[in-house]
């Protein structure tokens, strides 16, 4: 069962923030002078080698087999999280290896964003039925024997077994065990992945086909053996920050609660000043023109020109759908996302920042990857890894003062409701409301890839024909990311209740609306529905997250 570990603080959630908390540390100190004394060369990072026997010290294994296997393990994250590509085990190498050439104050990426750490990997088994020897009773009726098809249960010493050269693995012996002695196994992260992209290797080992993969992210959260993780631009970000760029973060309303406390406005106003940056805006702000955008696109085409239409805001369900259902890609909202309407309003004032787009997502990773959005955003960073940045700072978010404003003051309920399951749909239909009334939407949306893909079968099968059709990546929307640090209940709540702190309800209050326009540019593919513009988007996201031969 996926998401089962969301919301708990496991050993593992410890040092997968500790390994951010280091990588933070380095890049506010910069190479030689790391130790303070401001000698030696700052492009030497060599000691970045000593950094897995600071997070894993002592000569006993807390968590593996070996202190060795541990530090090796700790070794690659922390490359990934400096955005330098794994290294693996099979030849020496130095940790240290590409550093001082990802040590820039811009975008340094090399794919994939998804990684799995091979020998970190537990090789689970992906769906197998076992009989648990303990659980079963070697009852007289043996439902699973004369159940079976394929007459793969037999019994030894009175208990069930299983022959997995005849097993089809159809589940009808797990159904019927009156003692539920039979187990299915299935591999957590490939449990969790929608888009069915995690096999194996000819080690058993996880093995993702890029092909399929959107980078959702949610196998780096379910695999309890740390083995799977995405890179991060956490280096990149403090070195424009140390170079005295003008860095802007963008913060994704899922923000709310993350740092703990209530996630006061002013508190995290502050926080990000801390860390160097010179201002913050909510892209909840991108949120209400997006949902504009969608309104006057669904009234303009649904069903005229197109027999429904799917929003643009999650970069994961949006490429999956245009991917799978080619035919109908054009049924995908073309609306710019909230994260690039937000980065474009900063750049009218401020045309020569760093623009940071700090949120749950890491397929927003991806989406700054593309050639369109490359341009507005320059960095991305998830909530976790903005945490381990406050920490390398000795940062106590519930202990900021605040910088005595209390909220943000131009995004709608609405807007903010974005990061909440069924919210984007929500809000694009109370802006339709807002021009006709009488209007009729009909809604439908879906969590979790594989049940997007059930509504766009069903959706081009003509059962939601009219519809506006809400799709997100995550269970439980934007506050359920993969980079999130607090469970997915609370964060909702929180959201909800700080959206209706709003004074603006509907999106369409928004004052920035008439912005729109200007906003928008040639091949942005806004308001149009061109074959060419969809395979592009879905192109480029692809491209971002394959391999380099």
């Amino acid at each position: 069962m996926s998401n089962t570990m969301r919301g708990v603080y496991t050993g593992l959630a410890k040092i997968r923030r500790t390994v951010f908390s280091e990588v933070a540390r380095l890049a506010y100190q910069g190479g030689a002078d790391a130790d303070d004394s401001g000698e030696g060369d700052a492009s030497d990072y060599s000691w970045v080698d000593e950094l897995p026997y600071k997070i894993i010290p002592g000569d006993v294994a807390a968590y593996r087999e070996s202190v060795f296997l541990e530090r090796a393990v700790v070794g690659e994250r922390i490359r990934l999280a400096m955005g330098l590509p794994l290294q693996g085990v099979d030849k020496p190498a130095k940790l240290s290896d590409g550093v001082a050439e990802a040590a820039k104050p811009e975008t340094y990426y090399q794919p994939p964003l998804i990684n799995v750490i091979k020998f970190a990997c537990n090789a689970c088994e992906d769906n197998v039925y076992r009989v648990m020897p303990s659980a079963c009773q070697g009852c007289l009726a043996h439902p699973c024997r004369e159940i079976c098809p394929k007459g793969a249960i037999t019994f030894k010493d009175k208990k069930a077994f299983i022959d997995h050269s005849k097993c089809i693995k159809c589940g009808r012996c797990a159904q019927v065990c009156p003692y539920q002695a039979i187990h299915h196994h299935v591999r957590p992260c490939a449990e969790a992945c929608g888009m069915n992209a995690i096999g194996s290797d000819e080690h058993g080992r996880a093995q993702i086909d890029y092909d399929k993969c959107v980078s959702c992210g949610q196998c780096l959260v379910n695999c309890p053996f740390g083995a799977i993780a995405d890179k991060s631009q956490i280096f990149q970000v403090i070195q424009a920050v140390r170079a005295g760029e003008e860095v802007i973060a963008e913060v994704a309303p899922a923000f709310v609660g993350q740092f703990g406390g209530k996630g006061n406005v002013d508190k995290l106003r502050e926080a990000f000043r801390d860390l160097g940056f010179s201002g913050m805006e909510e892209v909840a702000l991108g949120a209400d023109l997006c949902a504009v955008q969608e309104a006057r696109d669904f009234l303009d085409e649904v069903p005229e020109k197109i027999p429904f239409m799917g929003t643009s805001c999650c970069p994961a369900w949006s490429v999956m759908a245009k991917k799978e259902f080619p035919e109908h890609a054009d049924c995908v909202s073309m609306a710019l996302t909230p994260m690039t309407l937000t980065a474009r309003l900063i750049r009218k004032q401020h045309p020569n920042a760093k623009i940071v787009f700090v949120g749950p997502c890491a397929a927003k990773k991806l989406e700054a990857m593309r050639r369109s959005v490359k341009s507005e955003v320059d960095f991305v960073l998830t909530f976790e890894e903005m945490a381990g940045m406050m920490d390398a700072k000795g940062i106590d978010y519930t202990k900021l003062a605040g910088e005595g404003s209390s909220d943000f003051d131009v995004a709608s309920a609405d807007g903010r409701g974005f990061a909440v399951s069924g919210g984007v749909a929500t809000a694009g239909a109370n802006a339709i409301h807002r021009v006709h009334p009488d209007r009729e939407v009909k809604v439908a949306n879906a969590e979790g890839l594989s049940e997007c893909r059930k509504m766009m079968k069903m959706a081009v099968k003509g059962k939601y024909d009219g519809y506006l059709l809400e799709g997100m990546a995550c269970p439980g929307g934007c506050v359920a990311g993969a980079g999130t640090l607090q469970a997915i209940n609370k964060t909702t709540g929180a959201v909800k209740m700080y959206a209706k702190k709003s004074p603006n309800k509907n999106a369409t209050d928004n004052e920035y609306i008439g912005y729109i326009p200007e906003l928008e540019r040639p091949g942005d593919g806004i308001h149009i529905h061109a074959d060419e513009a969809e395979a592009i988007a879905v192109q480029e996201t692809f491209e971002a997250q394959k391999p380099q031969e």
